[in-house]
């Protein structure tokens, strides 16, 4: 088994290009501090969302609202919305006035897992994290953690262990986006149990 390192990544980590910072997230700890306990999972899946020239992006065309400002900021800043009642969590790329972010999809549970199953309600832990809205139920992650940073607490990110491979395919729920619908754009660990939407994954390769 890979060793954990537990250490919060700087704010340097997070200076990549939007698409290879996509691919770095995999393996790192997510960790979520609350009144009620820290909760903490690997990350095994993300999609990058490229604005202002990506459709299916929240910034496409330099849309700037209320709910999108968050991504012109800083890089590593956390960008959290709500979508069909669930809270979803993105890491905000792409460097201030370039409104790039990617989205967690799904997390391996590692730590706080009794806390997690009683946010979740269900015994089934491959069932806990395997999407963007359940991961964030499962950590106690919430809108009140818009604009804050994942380099300090209570949301932060930890360099956690690297995964042996990393498989690549189009996003899923943006049939509406035109040609970025099938950009190649989605990251994941291959073969881990704890992906969304498994069904709909056809392995283009180790990457």
């Amino acid at each position: 088994m890979n060793k954990i390192n537990d250490s919060i990544l700087p704010a340097d980590f997070y200076q990549q290009p939007t698409l290879e910072l996509a691919k770095s997230l995999l393996g790192c700890l997510i960790v979520k501090e609350t009144a009620d306990g820290t909760a903490s999972g690997f990350i095994v899946e993300t999609e990058a969302y490229i604005g202002p020239g990506d459709r299916a992006a929240h910034s496409f065309g330099n849309r700037r609202t209320k709910r999108t400002e968050v991504m012109f900021g800083n890089s590593g800043l956390i960008y959290t919305y709500v979508m069909h009642t669930h809270t979803l969590v993105n890491v905000v790329s792409g460097g201030p006035e370039n409104p790039e972010a990617i989205l967690i999809r799904a997390i391996e549970p590692f730590s706080g897992l009794e806390l997690m199953q009683e946010r979740r309600g269900i015994a089934d832990i491959r069932k806990w994290t395997d999407g963007p809205g359940k991961l964030t139920k499962a950590l106690g992650i919430t809108m009140d953690d818009y604009g804050r940073s994942f380099t300090a607490p209570p949301l932060y990110l930890a360099a956690g262990k690297k995964p042996g491979h990393i498989s690549s395919g189009p996003r899923v729920g943006i049939d509406n986006s035109g040609e970025a619908k099938d950009y190649p754009w989605r990251f994941w660990v291959t073969d881990n149990p704890f992906i969304s939407r498994k069904n709909l994954f056809k392995k283009r390769g180790p990457k």
